[in-house]
This record gives C-alpha cells, structure tokens and sequence, in this order.
C-alpha cells in the first residue's frame, strides 16, 4: 500500500501518534486509506447535499474493510457567479481544485480516492485529479436537481435567465419574474438540463469512471446515496485489483464520451474539460479534430433542455447514460471493449437489465435521431484558424448560415451595457473579445448576452474568444482560437466589418482582403482586461493559462 511509507515501522511512531490523536486505533491506521474528497460548500445549490453523499461513500469503505478520510476543495457557483467579474474564477478554479487534491493526496500517502463533485468545474477536475495522480479513483457525481414546475409546464434556469430578457422587452412582470425566481430550482443539486454540469457528470459514467447510473440519479433520491455506498465498496475492490485511472481513461473511452456527448446535445465546456483531462492523462493525439469528426458521425439521439424539451429527470427515467449508450453501441459507434470501474467492460455493463427501460420519445433511436449529426461543430477559418466552437443543435434554422456586419466590444459589460439598452440591430454579429483565457483572464462565460439575444425578436450572431455555459442557446459560437490576448484575427476586427459562419460548411471568416488582415495584425495592439489586484490569482493564470483551443490547461 502507498499508505505503507506514512504509518509502518519503527520510524514513522510519530506519525503514527498524530493520527491517533485524531481518534483513529491502530487497526484503522492498517487498513487502506481511502480519501474521500468532498467539494462541500454552503453556496453551491449542486453541493450543498454533498455531506450526505460523503457519509454514504465512507459507509461503503468501511463496509469493504478500507478507512475513509475526508477532506474538502473548493467549488464555483457558475450560475451566481454569470455576468459578473467573479466568472473570472471559474475556469482558474478547476485547476486549483486540481492542484489542491494533489498536495493533500500526495502529502499524506492515500491509498485510494472516491472524488464527489457535481458543478461545472469540480467534475473536470476531479477527472484530472484522478488522471494526473493514476492511484485508484472512483467518482460519485452528486446528481441533478429537480426541474421545477409552473402550470404543468417544466422549468429549468434556462428559463429563470431568459425571463430576465423577457422582463426588460415588458412580456412578463416583475412580480412574475419574482414568482418563477421561487420555483425554476426547487432542490439541491445540478440544474435540471443537460448543461455543464450534467454533461460532465455524463461523460465520467461514459468514461466509465463511475457506476452505472451514477450521473442522473437525482440529488435528493435515494438511489443516489445507493450508489455512493456501492462506490465507497468498489473503490477497496479496485485497490485490490490494482485498477487505475490510466487503466480506464484511454483515448478509445475519450472518444466514446465524446459520442455520448454529440448524442446527449452536451455543453460546449465539455471541449475544454475533455482536452484538458486528455492532457493530464499525456495522450497527445486527441484534439479538436476529434470531436469534428465525432460530431460529424454521431446522431443526436436527446432533445434535452437548455436546446430541447425534456429535463435531465426524463432522461433518468428512461434508462439514462447507459440507455443511451445501449443504443449508440447497436451502430457500432463505442469501443466496448473499453474498462471501467466495475472491472467490467462497457460491454459486460450494458447487459445490466435496468438499462433497456428506454422511452423513445425521450432517447431516440439511430433509425429516427432529433439530429443526423451530433450537437457540437467545431469551425475554422480566417476568424479562427486555430478553431471555435458552436452548439450547433441549440441554432435556430435560420441562423445556420449568416453573414452580418460587426459590432465589436472590448469586454462582457459593455456588451451587456448596449444589449439591454437595445443599441442591437437584426443581423448584426456581436463580437465580444479579450474574454479568452488569458485576455480575461478566465475565459467567462458570455452566457448573459446568448440569453438577452434569445428574449429579443432579432437575428443576432455572437462570436466569442470567450464561452458559454452549457445552458446557452442561440447562434453563439465561442473559444475562438488564437483569442484576441494572443493576437489572434479576432483582436483586429472592426465595426462595421462584414463576419460570416457556416455551420454545415464548419467555417466562420471575417470578409476581409487577406492583405487587409496581415496589415491589421502587424499594426495591432493588444488590449487584454486589466487586473486590479497585483498579487491576483488571475495575473499569475493569464501567465501560465494556455489556449483554448488545447483544453485552456496551465
């Protein structure tokens, strides 16, 4: 055991001494020692339950014979934290999660690890953690909340974000707006849609680096804390057998949660979180290309809130990740062969019985997809010739194909500042810049604006280098590559500029001579954001941050 080098022998009594002065008895000091990482805050509606999460896994360590040992990291609220300078730290936080479970993992031996996050960032960097450190893991989502409900209708914060449009344009009141605050999220746990969070929580189980059913058994149901004992069981299974996250997450499982992804309509964050955990894991060979060439072959099998009709709960009910994997797998289009967690093979778990309780209408089949292609599409061209990205099944029809002339903005504010005053005309393409990863920093999500452009009566395009929460909808595409704070093409458009995209073409260009552009970007000047606090977190990101296009990794 790892755990050997901090408790045995003669030498380490001292050790030893400090851990029994936490109340631990010799017996517990033998065992293997199993960290049971809790992203635990009071803020966070997708973890405030996560203690009940944790008493259930450490049951089922004990049960198994291991010794829990609990310790927490941090979590970001992206929905409190949209639209504001606190987005910044979103993306950072991911990382410093990461780093964070490193130090205590490495510092005191552990053994094992069951990681339990739920929100946009902690489920990446638990996947990261998991994969950097290649000591046995397993991973216990925490569960999508309730959708709420209002005259038979589903609500989600989807709608919570578009009433606030709808309120500025006088289509609702804001006595309304105050009723639906009370009942769009009635529960603890992740929003009720296939936004980020929930896509993350899909792509571990797709990954295999959770049980089976584990990302849509909802926050407050029993079945969640179940499944939290049966991982806290597996996880000394897995120190037995010496299985490690390695072991799991090859490129062939990256690849299949990228499928899962394209079928599920999944949040364009999951691009950069599945480039970075492939970065941790040291596969060099998987890149935006991937997912193109995924997308382009994958149907999308769910019509799933924020883009569709059906909650993360209708999911649940009709087989869940595993239903649609099921499915995927009779076209051949998943390795089965690949392990997870189970020490069974996604083929050996996909003839567990409870996953044929498909409902069509809500998982459909590859005979009749809501989408012949997969949600995300990847564009180049001379806007981006490193690549962005877009979810092209949250597009209208009608906005598939666009070409508008340019309103250009140096930051999310000002962008915000003229939208609600409604100095946006029909067809224009907003651009939004130095919002990337190091022109931020932090690359905030610009979902305020995508939900303003969704409550207005007008045919507006965004075209970002920074990105979107997984809940965003409309003609918004993001991550564009090299972003404005790296010099990229991005930083020399000018109002008025004609810009076009073709999402079935993947292109996205400004309509510019090419000797206009390479006479732009010699003259340019960069204009990153600026940071006001000198000894921030965020000058020492923008310093180490990469690009977009890799995973945004340090």
């Amino acid at each position: 055991m790892r755990s050997s080098n901090m408790k045995d022998g003669v030498q380490r009594a001292a050790a030893r001494s400090l851990l029994k002065s936490t109340g631990l008895r010799q017996q517990d000091i033998e065992k293997p020692w199993i960290a049971v990482v809790n992203f635990y805050t009071e803020i966070v509606p997708g973890h405030v339950h996560l203690r009940t999460i944790s008493e259930a896994v450490k049951k089922g360590v004990l049960m198994e014979g291991g010794y829990p040992l609990e310790f927490n990291t941090i979590a970001v609220c992206d929905g409190i934290a949209q639209g504001t300078a606190g987005m910044k730290y979103s993306l950072p936080s991911r990382d410093i999660a990461v780093d964070s479970i490193e130090i205590m993992i490495e510092a005191h031996g552990f053994d094992a690890m069951v990681l339990i996050p739920s929100c946009d960032k902690t489920v990446p960097a638990s996947l990261m953690a998991a994969a950097r450190l290649n000591i046995p893991s397993i991973i216990v989502t925490g569960g999508p909340m309730l959708p709420g409900e209002y005259c038979g209708e589903e609500l989600s914060l989807v709608e919570m974000r578009e009433f606030i449009g709808q309120t500025r344009s006088g289509q609702i009141s804001e006595d309304e707006l105050h009723r639906f605050e009370e009942i769009a999220c009635p529960s603890a746990g992740s929003c009720s849609m296939m936004a980020t969070a929930n896509t993350m929580a899909a792509v571990t189980e797709a990954l295999g680096m959770s049980l089976p059913g584990c990302a849509t058994a909802h926050a407050v149901y029993a079945d969640k804390s179940r499944i939290a004992t049966e991982s806290g069981q597996q996880i000394v299974q897995i120190v037995k057998n010496d299985i490690k996250p390695r072991d799991i997450m090859t490129k062939e499982s990256l690849r299949n949660a990228v499928t899962v992804d394209m079928a599920l309509g999944g949040s364009l964050n999951s691009v950069l979180h599945l480039l970075a955990i492939a970065s941790e894991l040291e596969i060099s060979d998987f890149s935006l290309t991937d997912f193109d060439e995924i997308g382009r072959r994958t149907p999308q099998l769910c019509s799933l809130k924020p883009s569709g009709q059906n909650s993360v709960w209708k999911l649940d009910q009709s087989g869940g990740i595993q239903a649609v994997m099921l499915e995927l797998a009779k076209g051949d289009l998943l390795n089965t062969d690949t392990l997870s967690v189970t020490g069974l093979s996604l083929k050996e778990n996909l003839k567990r019985p409870f996953v044929q309780r498909i409902k069509e209408s809500i998982i459909h089949s590859l005979q009749k997809p809501v989408n012949i292609e997969g949600s995300i599409a990847v564009l180049y061209g001379s806007l981006a010739p490193n690549g962005a990205v877009v979810k092209q099944s949250a597009v209208d029809p009608s906005m598939r194909v666009h070409k508008g002339p340019a309103k250009v903005f140096e930051s999310l504010e000002v962008a915000l500042e003229t939208l609600w005053n409604n100095r946006i005309d029909s067809d224009d393409v907003m651009v939004v810049r130095y919002e990337g990863p190091k022109g931020g920093p932090g690359m905030r999500e610009q979902h305020s604006i995508a939900s303003l452009i969704s409550g207005l009566d007008k045919k507006i395009a965004l075209v970002t280098d920074g990105r979107f929460s997984g809940s965003s909808r409309g003609a918004a595409i993001g991550h564009v590559s090299p972003e404005a704070a790296d010099g990229g093409p991005i930083a020399i458009v000018k109002n008025g500029d004609m810009i076009s995209y073709s999402i079935p073409k993947r292109s996205l260009n400004l309509d510019i001579e090419k000797a206009e552009i390479e006479a732009r970007l010699a003259q340019i000047v960069l204009q990153p954001q600026k940071i006001t606090r000198h000894r921030s977190v965020l000058k020492r990101y923008r310093e180490s941050v990469g690009t977009a296009d890799k995973g945004a990794i340090l």
